[in-house]
């Protein structure tokens, strides 16, 4: 099935370009998260979709300014430092950033803390306040394909 990929592509999903793709994605994260906190109840998925949305806007502007190549594979913690590197915010920042996937992603991922209303709340609201300070940062708002720019 996942061998013949088809035509049908995921609305704004369409672009050549793999640093947009990953721009597009994020947002894609955002309105998804956005949608299921509205549903009320999946705050596992609006915890894990906020996580995903700050890590590929990190990368998009990785790829945008040619800190990392289409091809390079980051991890979670690799991706927040990457970030402070490129100065995208401070050492504070990515601390926070790491501590709090350590900490709470990993821990609702792997089922030894549960997910909250508040918890999914403010990681919607940070991954929203991220995407919107990095579009800003690059100068690629008009790329953007959510309502957080």
């Amino acid at each position: 099935m996942f061998e013949r990929p088809g035509n049908q592509f995921e609305e704004g999903l369409d672009v050549d370009d793999p640093t947009l793709l990953q721009l597009k994605k994020a947002c894609r994260m955002i309105d998804a998260a956005q949608f299921l906190q509205q549903e009320d109840g999946y705050y596992t998925v609006v915890i894990e979709a906020s996580f995903s949305a700050i890590e590929r806007t990190i990368q998009f502007y990785l790829l945008d300014t040619g800190l990392l190549h289409e091809d390079e594979y980051i991890n979670h913690e690799n991706v927040y430092q990457m970030g402070e590197d490129a100065g995208l915010y401070t050492k504070e920042f990515a601390g926070k950033l790491t501590n709090l996937w350590r900490n709470n992603r990993s821990d609702t991922y792997y089922r030894e803390g549960i997910a909250t209303e508040e918890r999914a709340r403010k990681m919607l609201e940070l991954a929203k306040a991220v995407h919107s300070h990095v579009l800003q940062l690059a100068g690629e708002s008009h790329e953007c394909i959510c309502n957080t720019a």
